[in-house]
């Protein structure tokens, strides 16, 4: 978590000054101007995600009014489904199927991680429905394990997880 929210910061602003008021001001306003796609532009962690947001044409729907809550799956969890699902997924012929599982990510409004209660259902953009479970203060959707929270964009929020969520096909 610190290491994603260090680079998006990092990448935010350059300007320096020994008032630390003013500095948390900058930051934050520069931070809170880049949206949910720009987030995952900005991190090393998600350049698969962003190749698939990319192949399924979303990025101008994600850059879009929202607000968006995004649970955006880490390129490690990526390759860790089967070989070849990503490369088969990113072809102009399964555009429909990325699409769906992209959007089964996305929650309409902005969740913020104190917003979400053990046993909560949400529903995704596509159509079904995640499940939040909590546990000695682990958030998980569906199981995956929400690794960095609150990523707070210009329409939106993103948590990041350690999975890539499956909706029923």
């Amino acid at each position: 978590m610190a290491a994603l929210a260090s680079t998006v910061f990092a990448s935010c602003t350059s300007t320096e000054t020994t008032d630390a008021t003013e500095e948390e001001a900058v930051v934050v306003e520069e931070v809170a101007s880049n949206d949910v796609v720009d987030i995952a532009i900005g991190s090393p962690d998600h350049t698969t995600l962003v190749a698939a947001v990319t192949a399924a044409e979303l990025v101008e729907t994600l850059k879009g009014e929202g607000p968006f809550t995004v649970f955006a799956p880490t390129n490690a969890a990526f390759e860790a489904l089967p070989a070849g699902t990503v490369e088969s997924l990113l072809t102009p012929e399964k555009k429909a199927t990325l699409t769906s599982i992209l959007t089964y990510h996305v929650v309409p409004g902005s969740v913020m991680a104190a917003d979400l209660t053990d046993g909560q259902v949400v529903t995704t953009v596509q159509g079904e429905e995640l499940t939040v479970t909590i546990k000695d203060g682990v958030v998980m959707i569906n199981g995956a394990t929400v690794t960095a929270a609150d990523l707070a964009g210009s329409n939106g929020v993103v948590h990041v997880i350690d999975a890539v969520l499956m909706p029923k096909m």
